[in-house]
């Protein structure tokens, strides 16, 4: 009896947690289809709160048949970026994990120790001489701005590390001994046994290109080449804020995540608790 009660309370708690965490996105969702006058006309607690009184899709349509604010291509520049950003990405960071985890070279734990050591560095700090080198290679208002600095991320190869570190050294001995190369033990043995570790770099990356905003807004000023969160930010002004429209094009712009982490969230836990990154 006991236990049924734990379970009971437990379940209710958990139930009463993700209402809490879902209304503020039902309520984005729900305030996309009212008008500008009604989106904060209701604030206490009413049907009116939860369901819009006059449905409207004048903001989706605001935001999709702006010649001067084209929408759509904003969503397509941002899915590129994120996912040339994401395969290159892992490409690069597994390769420079699995040296750091496996290979033997000189300085290595010096290297290892400089190389996290930017971590604790503030994005910030490296943004203006990353931006010269940019303008020096000629790349402002290009999409190699966009895809190049941010395909080598500290973090992503220090979780990685920390997969790697867990593969028995003594089967990659063996494979060595039968003739294998690294290049061909990192492809048919370490690779298929990171794919949970792998799936979650590459959900966290994609999620962390999607969600970019100063990086973006600094080095593109071509407003075809856009990506979406600098567009969204550009329906406020001093003197007017278009709710409406930020409440639709936020909206959309969190659909293509929800659909990959709904589809991801396995292999992304299981990634998290074999990884070693833990709380």
């Amino acid at each position: 009896m006991k236990n049924t009660a734990f379970v009971f309370l437990r379940l209710t708690a958990m139930a009463a947690i993700a209402l809490v965490s879902l209304f503020p996105i039902y309520w984005m969702v729900m305030s996309s289809f009212r008008t500008h006058e009604e989106i904060f006309k209701y604030a206490t607690l009413s049907p009116e709160l939860f369901l819009p009184v006059k449905w409207t899709l004048q903001n989706y349509c605001d935001i999709f048949l702006d010649p001067g604010k084209p929408f759509g291509r904003y969503m397509l520049n941002t899915l590129l970026v994120a996912a040339v950003v994401t395969t290159l990405g892992l490409i690069v960071n597994a390769l420079s994990a699995f040296a750091f985890a496996k290979l033997r070279f000189p300085f290595k734990r010096l290297l290892l120790t400089i190389f996290l050591s930017s971590l604790v560095i503030p994005y910030e700090v490296i943004m203006v001489p990353q931006y010269l080198l940019m303008r020096d290679f000629g790349w402002i208002n290009s999409y190699a701005a966009l895809i190049v600095p941010q395909i080598v991320w500290v973090f992503g190869i220090f979780m990685l590390i920390q997969f790697f570190s867990d593969v028995p050294r003594d089967i990659l001995e063996a494979a060595r001994i039968d003739g294998s190369g690294w290049t061909r033990i990192f492809a048919k043995i370490v690779l298929p046994t990171a794919v949970p570790a792998l799936i979650t770099l590459g959900l966290m990356t994609f999620l962390n290109q999607w969600d970019s905003f100063l990086w973006p807004l600094v080095v593109i000023n071509e407003e075809k080449k856009q990506v979406i969160q600098v567009a969204i930010s550009s329906f406020q002004s001093l003197r007017n804020i278009s709710w409406g429209k930020i409440l639709a094009a936020t909206s959309i712009s969190s659909v293509p995540i929800l659909i990959v982490f709904l589809f991801l969230q396995k292999y992304y836990v299981q990634g998290i608790t074999m990884s070693g990154v833990k709380g």
